[in-house]
């Protein structure tokens, strides 16, 4: 949010919340404000008293609820609404970002060449190869799909890019590439934990991240949020939703996505039609983002399988949180001249339907079709929730079908798939977490073995629908590579490689990073494939 819009903006997000809150009181039984205003304290010293409640900030905070409490009994409905103007100040006042031109100019002509040459320098195959001209972070990024189209968008509306989410390192690798295909900035909601890191707290701070707390769980708070959300691209501002939530803990893509955000989308685009603003559309961008590795997939799926991966739940510990395990991660990636592939997937309208090149949505036949027609009675725009909930859950299940038609296979995710396959059919009795645990009464297979079940999956992903893209390697269609290359890149990162190769047996190591790795085929009907 640059700096003369953030007074701007929280005005308006507080005015419209409690408005909102008001108008809902007036159709509640007597007390809902009241209700209303308890929730949110009740919540916030609850977060708190689970904290570190003995911090000098924590306890400010805390007395500040404690004054709101005392406030609140006997309150009139003036005070009451005073008291949630007060609550809703607080939240919006944490969560609004900022935006510095000069730190975005930094951040994307500085960092990612000196990143580049510190990394290389750190890899003794790397320092051979600095004298090679435009050797460069950028290399490492294969940008892919419908590029020229969303350039194209950016002069007709907003832009909300909408991308699969395995690390965050995503949001750093999308708003680099979101640079390198030239267009803007992106805001973006970002956890609180991530602000924690002095030096990357300081670029997020700049960068238009605004700060979502997940330990929040008043409802006052997620209206705030979401209005945010929705104030920020009626002003125009392109933004970064993460649909799926927190990042996939079980390595699969994505396919039941949260809808609080997204629904800001077909609020503003009506918003903007009230308003009479010249460019109301809001257009919808999926991205699909796809890695051999994944830097914090050790924590994630140990996080799954304990059955405690909810979107509520905050992972404080991984490998993200730890400077050199980031640092260590991308020297390998770098070392082995591994791509990161984003795949920009066909851009649509707030209600799902695709848009041609001038911005203009297209009903399932391609024949243009009237987008305001959605929201509007008689020609005249307004609000509804429960229509506006069911044009956001039918885009939502577009998004999902893109992420599976643009998901690129790599070497990791087929090799992992076929040894866990072989698995679980020479284990048949034992569940899920019993072989993983065990590893069954085969520790090894033969190379022959993991070569032949590796290329029937191969010939399967490629008849499988929907139909996903294949990496290079693997439209070469080389199995003794692609099997190699996925042990290489099993061995370099992880603290124990999820395979490794001994003679000519394949021993599954790390079985719960080949289950992690292998989920990426999720969504896929391979069976059906494979009995083709």
């Amino acid at each position: 949010m640059r700096p003369e819009d953030r007074e701007r903006i929280q005005i308006e997000v507080v005015h419209r919340v409690v408005d909102d809150c008001v108008r809902q009181a007036r159709r509640a039984p007597e007390g809902f404000l009241q209700t209303l205003v308890n929730d949110a304290i009740y919540h916030e010293r609850r977060r708190l008293e689970n904290g570190n409640a003995r911090n000098k900030k924590a306890k400010s905070e805390m007395a500040v609820y404690q004054d709101i409490q005392r406030r609140l009994r006997n309150a009139s409905e003036t005070t009451l609404r005073a008291l949630l103007e007060e609550l809703a100040g607080r939240f919006v006042a944490e969560i609004v970002g900022n935006f510095d031109d000069r730190v975005y100019r930094l951040s994307t002509t500085i960092i990612p060449p000196g990143l580049s040459v510190l990394l290389n320098a750190m890899n003794p195959a790397g320092m051979l190869e600095l004298h090679r001209p435009g050797r460069r972070l950028a290399d490492h990024l294969k940008i892919q799909g419908e590029i020229e189209h969303v350039r194209g968008l950016q002069e007709k509306g907003t832009l909300v890019v909408v991308p699969t989410h395995s690390s965050n390192l995503d949001s750093i690798v999308l708003g680099y590439g979101v640079y390198l295909i030239g267009l803007r900035p992106l805001l973006y909601g970002a956890g609180l934990n991530l602000f924690t890191n002095p030096m990357l707290s300081f670029f997020m701070h700049n960068l238009g991240a605004y700060r979502v707390d997940r330990k929040k769980t008043a409802s006052l708070y997620k209206a705030v949020l979401k209005e945010y959300a929705t104030c920020a691209l009626e002003m125009g501002y392109d933004q970064l939703f993460f649909p799926g939530g927190t990042r996939s803990r079980s390595g699969a893509l994505e396919q039941r996505l949260k809808k609080g955000l997204m629904g800001t989308t077909v609020r503003a685009y009506t918003g903007n039609l009230i308003a009479g603003r010249p460019k109301p559309n809001i257009y919808i961008v999926p991205c699909t983002l796809s890695y051999k590795l994944v830097l914090e997939a050790e924590a994630l799926i140990r996080n799954y399988l304990e059955e405690t991966g909810k979107s509520s739940f905050i992972i404080e510990d991984d490998e993200f949180s730890r400077p050199r395990r980031i640092l260590n991660f991308l020297t390998n990636v770098m070392g082995l001249d591994d791509e990161i592939v984003l795949t920009v997937s066909p851009p649509l309208d707030v209600f799902g339907n695709r848009v041609d090149r001038e911005g203009r949505s297209l009903d399932s036949y391609g024949r243009i079709v009237d987008a305001k027609s959605y929201v509007t009675t008689k020609g005249v725009p307004h609000h509804d929730t429960q229509r506006d909930t069911e044009y956001t859950n039918e885009t939502a299940e577009t998004i999902a079908r893109a992420y599976l038609n643009d998901n690129v296979v790599m070497s990791t995710h087929l090799v992992a798939r076929a040894l866990f396959d072989l698995l679980r059919r020479r284990n048949p009795q034992q569940d899920l977490y019993r072989l993983l645990h065990t590893g069954g009464d085969a520790p090894s297979f033969s190379l022959a073995e993991v070569h032949t079940e590796t290329d029937g999956l191969l010939r399967a992903v490629g008849r499988a629908e929907p139909r996903a893209h294949l990496s290079d390697l693997l439209k070469q269609g080389d199995i003794q590579e692609i099997v190699g290359d996925a042990l290489r890149h099993f061995a370099i990162y992880h603290t124990r490689p999820a395979a490794t190769r001994r003679g000519d047996r394949i021993f599954h190591e790390y079985r719960n990073l080949l289950y992690y790795y292998g989920n990426r085929l999720n969504g896929y009907d391979l069976d059906a494939a494979i009995s083709c």
